[in-house]
């Protein structure tokens, strides 16, 4: 039983993540589409990378690139380590929020706002 209610939460994890990062590759202008996968989001995700030109230190696509590895990583593992993949998913939400949240700041100071 102890089994089981960890999967649901593990499986359940995952989905939410899924979700999350369906939601960022939209946000960074990509056409998600239904029900996508690990390997879709990771080339959506991609995509968004090549269209930032990169800068020294910690930019949006040296950011994006990382959530990709990420996304790659958690696809290869499949079903065998969820918690490593729930890791792995984890940290490609949390570095492509940071890639966001460093084009805000300058997309507002291109248009002067």
């Amino acid at each position: 039983m102890i089994n089981r209610d960890i999967s649901l939460r593990l499986a359940a994890g995952r989905g939410r993540r899924v979700t999350q990062l369906a939601e960022a590759a939209a946000r960074w202008g990509g056409q998600v589409p239904d029900d996508p996968g690990i390997t879709e989001l990771a080339d959506l995700l991609e995509a968004a990378a090549n269209d930032h030109p990169g800068e020294p230190g910690h930019n949006p696509r040296t950011l994006l690139t990382g959530a990709v590895e990420d996304l790659r990583a958690a696809d290869r593992l499949g079903g065998l380590l969820p918690a490593v993949t729930l890791w792995h998913l984890q940290r490609a939400i949390d570095q492509e929020h940071t890639a966001h949240q460093q084009t805000v700041p300058a997309q507002r100071q291109r248009h002067g706002r």
